[in-house]
């Protein structure tokens, strides 16, 4: 596939979001995949503001990026967190340079120890409001490409685009509700990636693409489908544990 039919693919499911029953949680993991398909990066992480104006991972192309982003939300420091509160973008971090092991003491060695070796952080914001940021990881030195920059700006402002205009749809007084309700959300769809993955003896990464694999193809909304998996309503065995043997949209 050509990147621009990848972007065409990208453009479809932004209006797939203009919808009664958009899935945030999905729609941003969707956005982390496309960042890596597209990007030409390693790793990609998505993060959201709470309520409380807090940075929370709502998604990530891969588990281990997943705990990578936590871990610097933990400590509050790291291009992502940086880039939230500048609303600026930061593009192309050296994370072997002393400046940025300087400015993020815990956050730069765990992040070379995982493997990457740059990152540039882009905004997720509309005008003058910042509502997250795409932190997008490197594992080789070459630095991202001017026109690589923009087309992540550009996909993270049609995601912004995308979320401020549902959360208006759903109403304007239950937009900071939804957010939360996808941060509870998250929470337990993280223990069905843990349930999941011990009850086949996979990995956690593994299980949510068996997972999503088949919420998508039965036309599940994630956060729903891990609920009732959650509460013990719905019967896995239904789920193929790996994604290429369950059916595909």
């Amino acid at each position: 596939m050509t990147r621009e039919q990848e972007l065409t693919k990208v453009f479809v499911e932004v209006a797939d979001s203009l919808i009664d029953d958009f899935d945030l949680i999905d729609f941003l993991h969707r956005l982390s995949v496309r960042c890596v398909e597209l990007l030409d990066v390693s790793a990609c992480g998505v993060l959201l503001a709470d309520e409380h104006e807090v940075l929370q991972v709502l998604a990530a192309s891969d588990e281990h990026t997943r705990l990578l982003e936590l871990f610097a939300l933990q400590h509050d420091q790291g291009p992502c967190v940086e880039c939230y509160q500048s609303g600026r973008p930061r593009t192309n971090i050296s994370l072997g340079d002393q400046d940025a092991a300087r400015r993020w003491p815990q956050f730069t060695p765990t992040a070379r120890r995982s493997g990457f070796v740059s990152v540039t952080a882009i905004p997720l914001r509309l005008r003058g409001r910042v509502i997250g940021a795409l932190g997008l990881f490197q594992t080789r030195p070459d630095p991202l490409s001017d026109v690589d920059t923009a087309l992540a700006q550009a996909l993270a402002d049609v995601a912004t685009i995308a979320i401020l205009q549902q959360r208006t749809l759903a109403h304007s007084e239950t937009e900071r509700g939804q957010l939360q309700y996808a941060l509870t959300s998250r929470i337990v769809l993280e223990q069905v990636k843990g349930i999941l993955a011990e009850r086949w003896q996979v990995s956690t990464d593994e299980a949510f693409a068996a997972f999503r694999s088949y919420a998508r193809s039965h036309h599940h909304q994630l956060a729903r489908l891990a609920r009732q998996i959650a509460d013990g309503t719905f019967d896995t065995e239904q789920i193929p544990r790996s994604p290429q043997h369950g059916p595909r949209r």
